[in-house]
């Protein structure tokens, strides 16, 4: 679909919602970013998973990538909020290959740098890490944290700071105390982190057609018209 094209569906589609929620996906675009991305590998709790996608998606990260060599993602709709469905997914869970490779080799080949997160005391702290590069944040499962391809292909690891008797903290937690920190130096102190133009355009126009009950119908409809008069 060609961007004309794109920008008068989005134009007959904003008819079908109120004002109020054209407004929210309008202000909720401009605090989205690709710039910070990150990587899930082999969670399995259900609850945790659907924690980490609505910390994402609060803090306006947009591409989230889950690695599934031995564990299925699930999502849990009563923690999540629906986040899912205004987030990017990619899901990384073919058989026979090592799923985690192939994450990584996409991310690094888009520019991104890859940080593991670690509960090592000889790491840097997250508020070492530097935001002057595409950021992708790597948290592994629940117990035996990062699988060793992991520790041994990324790119800097680090750690969150602890000072009680705990080693670490629930993933989710962990996932949110990265994201506040990174997100805030990162507004603060760069000026390209928000999407493109053409970015937004496609997630505006992907939201809206999930905030309309029948949106689908009603698309096709336009286009119905939009296609006969050139016949």
């Amino acid at each position: 679909m060609q961007l004309e094209e794109k920008q008068q569906l989005i134009t007959y589609l904003s008819q079908f919602v109120t004002t109020s929620r054209h407004e929210r996906i309008a202000s909720v675009l401009q605090q989205r970013t690709r710039y910070i991305t990150v990587v899930l590998e082999d969670i399995y709790q259900p609850h945790n998973a659907s924690a980490v996608l609505r910390s994402c998606d609060s803090f306006g990260v947009q591409d989230i990538h889950i690695v599934e060599n031995k564990n299925l993602f699930t999502i849990t709709q009563g923690v999540s909020v629906g986040s899912e469905r205004w987030l990017t997914l990619y899901r990384y869970n073919q058989r026979g290959i090592n799923n985690t490779q192939e994450c990584l080799t996409k991310l690094k080949n888009e520019g991104y740098v890859i940080a593991a997160t670690t509960p090592h005391e000889n790491q840097i702290t997250i508020e070492q890490l530097s935001v002057n590069t595409k950021l992708a944040l790597m948290f592994g499962s629940e117990i035996n944290g990062l699988s060793e391809y992991s520790q041994n292909n990324t790119d800097v690891s680090v750690r969150i700071p602890m000072v009680g008797f705990s080693e670490s903290f629930n993933i989710s937690v962990s996932v949110a105390l990265c994201l506040y920190d990174v997100m805030n130096r990162l507004r603060k102190q760069h000026n390209h982190w928000e999407l493109t133009e053409a970015e937004k355009l496609d997630l505006e126009l992907n939201w809206l057609r999930k905030s309309i009950k029948g949106g689908e119908l009603i698309e096709k409809i336009f286009l119905k018209k939009e296609i006969l008069p050139q016949l």
